[in-house]
């Protein structure tokens, strides 16, 4: 089975820093050539993979911003629809847009739809419904006007993360400064409980950054240190007594969860999307409704066991268990033919 894998350019495969969706392409595409399987990763040139690296956009633009994203986007998708007929299947990780090449290939195309940016960008997935294959993240994702092939759930390298038993003190932020991941609200927990909070992650959203945290950052109980690559994450949530993750929105997943969880740190989440998927209430983390819930979570921490966490993900949320699932649903679809 020769397989193309068609990653982002936001960032590079896999990422130095952020870049979730760059991250999965990269971990299924480590993981299936692995198992021996033939797979030609298209991402930026200065991606790494132990397959093949098909490449025409240097670098992401998100780290060059000389690089106008429309422009390389559609020489990157195109790059690889004029070669589709030397695969077996196309794997899109790269939101809708590839879906409007598809018709112009034999070679079935499937889709790991990573989240719905709005509701706007659904007319594009309903066009190529039963055209394409669709696979949800979770099944809190899900969009009832279209049909989907299977949910799979993200997986990690777990040896890229180290069981921590006996963390600090401190409380995690870990993910986007935007008002979708709740950096405002874990603010709030973290000084109702009088705990250190440290921040990590992108400045997505300016405004948020400057109106909720920059004011709190003058306390050293309030730390915000950027966006962290692979080691220093690993320290970073082996060390937390427990991660918040006071989502605003209906996340459609949640990778820091997971990856928090593998180093035995439970999560404090708000019971929204894919969290009840991800996290056993009571057990790996404690779901919310609001901040004092939250508050009333983390004086309750210590109940839970750091073991069972990264137990919990050792059984649900590895990449070989990713991998699995979907080379059943690549056999699925080659048996079945085209649509």
């Amino acid at each position: 089975m020769h397989i193309a894998m068609l990653s982002p350019i936001a960032w590079r495969t896999p990422p130095r820093h952020y870049g979730p969706w760059e991250n999965v392409a990269s971990l299924l595409t480590e993981g299936l050539a692995a198992r021996g399987h033939d797979v030609t990763l298209f991402a930026t040139a200065d991606s790494q993979t132990s397959g093949k690296l098909h490449a025409v956009c240097p670098r992401g633009y998100e780290e060059d911003r000389t690089l106008i994203p429309k422009v390389w986007e559609c020489l990157h998708i195109s790059e690889l629809f004029e070669h589709a007929d030397a695969y077996d299947l196309i794997h899109n990780h790269f939101d809708f847009l590839p879906l409007t090449y598809s018709v112009m290939t034999a070679t079935p195309v499937v889709t790991t739809i990573h989240g719905f940016s709005s509701p706007g960008i659904l007319p594009v997935y309903k066009k190529y419904n039963r055209k394409t294959f669709y696979v949800s993240i979770s099944d809190a994702d899900r969009s009832p006007d279209l049909d989907y092939i299977q949910t799979i759930h993200h997986g990690l390298d777990i040896q890229d993360f180290d069981y921590q038993p006996a963390p600090d003190d401190y409380l995690l932020f870990f993910g986007r400064i935007h008002n979708d991941k709740g950096p405002r609200q874990a603010i709030e927990i973290a000084r109702a409980c009088s705990k250190k909070l440290i921040l990590a992650g992108i400045i997505q959203d300016q405004a948020c950054y400057d109106q909720f945290v920059a004011p709190h950052l003058s306390s050293d109980k309030v730390v915000y240190i950027g966006s962290v690559g692979p080691v220093e994450r690993n320290r970073l949530l082996g060390r937390a007594c427990a991660l918040l993750h006071p989502i605003q929105f209906d996340e459609p997943f949640g990778l820091s969860v997971i990856e928090s969880m593998a180093c035995g740190t439970p999560v404090i989440a708000f019971d929204r999307g894919s969290m009840p998927e991800l996290i056993e209430n009571g057990k790996s983390g404690f779901l919310v409704g609001d901040v004092n819930e939250a508050v009333e979570a983390v004086a309750r921490i210590k109940e839970i066991d750091r073991a069972a966490c990264r137990r919990h993900v050792e059984r649900h949320f590895t990449v070989d268990r990713m991998v699995d699932a979907y080379l059943q649903v690549y056999e699925m679809i080659l048996q079945d033919g085209p649509i």
